[in-house]
């Protein structure tokens, strides 16, 4: 028939081998697709979490149970690396702690003058001018007993008020320290003590009914105080010093060489870590003074000021209890120790003075230099004093002869005349030394 459509063998195949082709590729999506669900689903698609944790726990249970089959040995040997584990980690904690102990205190050095500040007060706004003033000295340590039990009783019992006279003696200077407690006793005061750096002394102190403090032995410094003179006793002071600071005591060291005649704790201002007689001998060369330096080769330049002052006297001061005289008594005997060649009293005013500067840290303590007509040098009074009839009539605190090596007739001459109204006593003497 025509128009009609006949399917011939051909297109039965050509229909046969396309429906072939779709079901192997769909066989082939089918197994591809199995792969990969059995690779991100292994334990199948449908499978709980709570099925999954339980094998977890079967495996673990596993573990357990074979963790008990292991032998003693080995258990014993794991309690061992335990505790050689736990040791070890208590020594990196100590040294974690040290290290943390250390950087704390390089911060403390590096802030040290804010944090200095801070301590002593609050920040305080400054007032109107020529109304403010800074703190004029520090504020004294905590005492501390244990320093020295010892010394701590007889202080307590000799002390006035916390403050004492301390002198050290041996035996090469016993008729100037009879002088000097004989001229104490006088006045009536009742808070000295001598260092006895001897048994002469103390027998010396206990016939004269002289309080007395004996140290205990110390090599290094004893083998200097019982043979040395003037000069080396006089080094070991700052060392015996520190003792009386820590327990919380103001010290007014005195030499033997010097003659009370009142009671010097009555004419201290104590609003300085240091406060001492001077070597001057005047005004200008007692207190400070503006020294102007020519030098004619500078031409427009050629003067040049400075300021000067007589340094102060390491026979005779008082020092009270604070960080920064500690630190001066620390300074001084160390370099004492290391330059045996050196004078007590310049390295005293050394490290007293000096200002900090490239490669040195200046001490930062408080001074004030006393009446030089009050707390007299043999110099003052023999070479000025004796001669002027108004300054006759003063009447001296103490004086001290460090200026002149005849110090016992001139101690004693001193006692006849302040003492014993003798009017000539003075009169003998030369203004220097031979």
């Amino acid at each position: 028939m025509l128009g009609g459509r006949r399917d011939g063998p051909l297109m039965r195949e050509k229909g046969q081998t396309g429906r072939g082709s779709r079901i192997a590729i769909a066989i082939v999506i089918g197994v591809l697709l199995g792969c990969a669900f059995s690779v991100f689903y292994p334990h199948g698609f449908f499978i709980s979490d709570s099925t999954i944790q339980n094998r977890r726990i079967g495996h673990s249970d596993l573990q357990i149970s074979l963790s008990s089959c292991e032998s003693s040995d080995k258990i014993d040997a794991l309690k061992l690396d335990i505790l050689s584990l736990s040791n070890t980690n208590s020594e990196l904690q100590k040294e974690v702690r040290d290290l943390t102990g250390k950087l704390r205190l390089a911060e403390q050095v590096k802030d040290h003058a804010e944090k200095q500040v801070l301590v002593l007060g609050k920040p305080h706004k400054a007032g109107p001018m020529g109304t403010v003033k800074a703190l004029r000295t520090s504020p004294t340590v905590s005492p501390d007993d244990s320093v020295n039990p010892r010394l701590a009783k007889i202080l307590e019992k000799v002390a006035v008020q916390n403050e004492i006279i301390v002198a050290l003696a041996n035996s090469n200077v016993k008729s100037m320290l009879e002088v000097w407690f004989t001229s104490i006793k006088k006045v009536g005061i009742t808070n000295y003590l001598v260092v006895a750096l001897d048994d002469e002394i103390v027998d010396f102190c206990k016939s004269n009914d002289v309080p007395f403090y004996k140290r205990d032995p110390e090599d290094g410094v004893d083998s200097i105080a019982k043979t040395g003179g003037n000069h080396a006793v006089s080094g070991t002071k700052f060392r015996i010093l520190r003792e009386f600071l820590q327990l919380g005591y103001g010290v007014l060291l005195s030499d033997v060489d010097i003659v009370y005649l009142q009671n010097p704790f009555d004419y201290l201002q104590r609003d300085s870590d240091v406060e001492s007689m001077t070597d001057g001998h005047n005004n200008m060369t007692a207190y400070g003074y503006n020294d102007v330096f020519d030098e004619p080769s500078m031409g427009w330049a050629r003067y040049a000021h400075t300021m000067r002052i007589w340094v102060y006297n390491s026979g005779f001061f008082y020092i009270r209890p604070t960080v920064p005289s500690i630190e001066l008594l620390d300074r001084v005997a160390g370099r004492l120790s290391r330059e045996p060649k050196s004078w007590d009293q310049a390295v005293f005013n050394e490290e007293l003075f000096y200002p900090s500067h490239p490669g040195y840290e200046g001490l930062h303590a408080a001074k004030r230099t006393l009446d030089f007509y009050l707390f007299m040098n043999s110099k003052v009074l023999f070479k000025t004093v004796r001669k002027d009839p108004n300054l006759r009539k003063l009447k001296p605190v103490i004086v001290h002869v460090n200026y002149h090596p005849d110090k016992l007739p001139r101690m004693k001459a001193v006692v006849e005349y302040y003492v014993n109204g003798k009017q000539d006593a003075l009169d003998p003497f030369p203004e220097g030394s031979a």
